[in-house]
């Protein structure tokens, strides 16, 4: 039942709507409860259907020694994934926002919070092979720096503003992602001041 929900959700995020697990329960012809008995709030049905999205980004590993190999092995493996999930991406952004607003407002309901982004841990496993050449601060650094060229929202930027294609905005996230370690790995360089 619980895949059976998360496809009809899928579904109507494709359409542009992103449901309310009533909603949701309503398309899906099944009741209320059972809905609420899988997902007991939007945030929670969201989160579901992006981590369906992106499981397979969400266990990717690499066994490259390189880091520049790896964090490039990832950006050629996650975008096309992105890209074939856009619309829950884009309701999760929508959500996520939606909810800082009212936070920011004072207007919090009771409805739990949309917590996002498994970023951190992906790109630490990513660059794990520069602990070897970066104090732990630099490789923070790097890490952050990262997190500009790798995403759902760099993603969007590149496609929505900039109009570019998949293999476009993957070769530009590629390049920044590389030229990110490299200053990293001149920067630690013996000599350099």
């Amino acid at each position: 039942m619980r895949k059976t929900l998360l496809d009809a959700a899928q579904r109507l995020m494709a359409q542009g709507i992103t449901p309310s697990v009533a909603e949701l329960a309503e398309h899906a012809q099944v009741s209320r409860a059972t809905a609420y008995r899988y997902f007991p709030s939007q945030s929670a049905l969201i989160a579901a259907v992006v981590d369906e999205s992106l499981g397979p980004i969400l266990a990717w590993d690499s066994s490259a020694p390189d880091a520049s190999a790896r964090v490039d092995e990832l950006l050629r493996f996650a975008y096309p994934r992105l890209e074939s999930h856009e619309a829950p991406l884009r309701a999760a952004i929508m959500v996520s926002l939606q909810q800082h607003a009212e936070a920011s407002a004072g207007k919090a309901g009771a409805e739990p919070r949309l917590v996002r982004g498994h970023r951190v841990d992906i790109l630490r496993r990513a660059i794990a092979p520069l602990a070897a050449d970066l104090a732990p601060a630099q490789l923070d650094r790097v890490a952050q720096a990262l997190s500009l060229v790798y995403g759902t929202e760099v993603f969007l930027v590149l496609k929505d503003i900039w109009k570019l294609e998949l293999p476009e905005l993957t070769e530009v996230a590629r390049w920044t992602a590389n030229a990110i370690i490299k200053q990293a790995l001149a920067e630690a360089a013996p000599g350099k001041e």
